[in-house]
């Protein structure tokens, strides 16, 4: 990471420096005139500071700079000052932080071996005729770059931290972001396609790392035991072919489809997927989604709550404008819509 090293040198005088009398007041997600809450101030989060936070953060904020003063907008840890620096996250989660550091680590790693783990989808267009050959011969060798499996409790960020992460990535990387339930979806509706292959499973799973050599999964969740009997096989190929994997969930890997139908034969997996990703609790005790009006929840039954929902409707879109639509979802299904408007959330989180 650039800058590291001045930072580290910059740490004693940081030390010296810092009288711990200085009191931060601490913003959280304070929003734009379409939003529906504004907290200014965060004690809440203030009771899990690490004694070792302000440090870091000195550390990370010098790491993020150039010699003039500039913001370097390489990886994760540098976005997450920014966002902090301007009022879209809180400040002094240091779980978060440490977090980020794991994820610094890949984006670096990743950075430095783009060449070797193939992640450039434009560079297999050499003239070398390596690309036409690799059609024929399947390049079957893991990647040298670890990914990150993080776990931890629901309404910590594990999924804003890995969207951080993934944004930060070069746009032309071979790399996919999606849910892992919609992966899976994929997965079987492709085997179906594949019918009448000898091992259709390595079919799919060549398909996939074709397309994406970093694969990030939200919400890895198994329940279901199709799922569960085909995941080793399924990964064991993507892992061969080089994919790496960053995942969130609420569960740590050995307690993955806890209880399910055959779990002996699920077991396997998770020796590999232990192997192939550094496993990273994020350890954090604050759930955001309670500190908005989430906390106090809604439901909304009875012939008489459609007047709360419209209302509830009207406050979410504003400005913008709901229209009949039908939307297309997995499988060639198709849903109606009496109204839907397209939002985008990025500058209310």
């Amino acid at each position: 990471m650039r800058g590291v090293i001045r930072a580290v040198r910059q740490f004693r005088q940081a030390f010296r420096a810092y009288d711990g009398s200085a009191k931060r007041k601490d913003s959280l997600f304070k929003m734009n005139s379409c939003s529906v809450f504004s907290l200014e101030r965060n004690t809440y989060i203030s009771r899990y500071r690490h004694p070792s936070y302000t440090m870091s953060r000195s550390i990370s904020a010098d790491a993020a700079k150039f010699p003039n003063g500039e913001l370097n907008g390489d990886g994760p840890l540098i976005e997450y000052e920014r966002r902090i620096s301007a009022g879209e996250l809180v400040d002094g989660d240091s779980f978060q932080l440490d977090t980020l550091g794991e994820l610094q680590r890949l984006y670096d790693e990743l950075v430095e071996n783009a060449k070797t783990c193939r992640l450039d989808r434009y560079a297999t267009s050499e003239k070398d005729g390596r690309w036409l050959w690799s059609r024929f011969v399947p390049q079957t060798s893991h990647a040298k770059v670890k990914g990150i499996y993080l776990y931890g409790g629901v309404g910590t960020g594990k999924t804003m931290l890995m969207d951080m992460f993934f944004e930060q990535l070069p746009c032309n990387w071979r790399k996919k972001r999606i849910h892992f339930h919609d992966l899976m979806l994929n997965v079987h509706s492709r085997l179906q396609r594949h019918k009448g292959v000898a091992d259709p499973l390595e079919a799919v799973a060549g398909e996939l790392s074709d397309e994406s050599i970093l694969l990030c999964l939200d919400e890895f969740m198994v329940t279901d035991v199709a799922d569960a009997l085909i995941l080793n096989r399924l990964f064991g190929h993507l892992f061969t072919n080089g994919v790496i994997l960053v995942a969130t969930s609420n569960r740590a890997p050995d307690n993955l489809y806890e209880g399910g139908l055959q779990r002996d034969l699920f077991l396997p997996f998770i020796a590999t997927l232990k192997e192939r990703c550094i496993v990273h609790e994020i350890g954090s005790y604050v759930d955001y989604r309670k500190m908005t009006s989430a906390q106090q929840g809604f439901y909304y039954i009875g012939k008489h709550s459609s007047v709360l929902l419209n209302q509830k409707f009207r406050q979410l879109i504003g400005e913008n404008v709901a229209v009949p639509k039908e939307v297309e979802v997995i499988m060639g299904r198709k849903l109606q819509c009496h109204r839907m408007c397209v939002l985008s959330f990025r500058g209310a989180l």
